[in-house]
């Protein structure tokens, strides 16, 4: 017999109790699942994926990063990011200028087309993502970075042998 959900849980408490790891799992593919479904109708409606949204607003914040620094702050490898940069820059969205203080480098601004797509605009992820901050505690907001950082941490391997010390795996 499957045990029903409480009614303080975040999920459908219609749903069955999964246990811990996949009651979990299960919410982070609903996540992931809602961001997919987000980032198309925003393709609809702005022409731009979220991914490609959220590297212009990060541009548009950071003017003249280069494309390691744009890595670093989204927690990826650069090679992750030249399809999407290839794409914007494509697109005439982002320019790729030399850095002068290292020809090697190339720094990436937002071209004015790409400026008209760097503000808060409804019906975007960032809208929804704002929504969601207006209605969770900071402590909840807190709670679920801290979750978040951790598993991202335990994903990547950089928690494993600290995570079996404290019961993490």
């Amino acid at each position: 017999m499957v045990e029903a959900r409480s009614k303080s849980d975040l999920t459908d408490p219609g749903l069955p109790a999964l246990g811990d790891a996949l009651d979990f799992l299960r919410l982070i593919w609903a996540v992931d699942h809602a961001l997919q479904r987000r980032s198309k109708s925003m393709t609809v409606a702005l022409g731009i994926t979220g991914p490609q949204r959220l590297l212009i607003r990060i541009i548009g914040r950071f003017p003249s990063v280069h494309a390691r620094q744009l890595a670093d702050i989204l927690h990826l490898h650069p090679s992750s990011l030249t399809a999407l940069l290839k794409r914007l820059e494509a697109r005439g969205l982002i320019r790729r200028l030399p850095d002068g203080r290292d020809r090697r480098r190339l720094l990436l601004g937002l071209t004015r087309k790409g400026q008209v797509l760097n503000s808060e605009t409804p019906g975007t992820i960032e809208a929804d993502v704002q929504r969601m901050l207006r209605v969770v505690s900071k402590r909840d907001l807190e709670g679920a970075r801290v979750a978040l950082g951790v598993l991202t941490r335990t994903l990547d391997g950089r928690l494993a042998a600290k995570g079996r010390k404290r019961g993490l795996e």
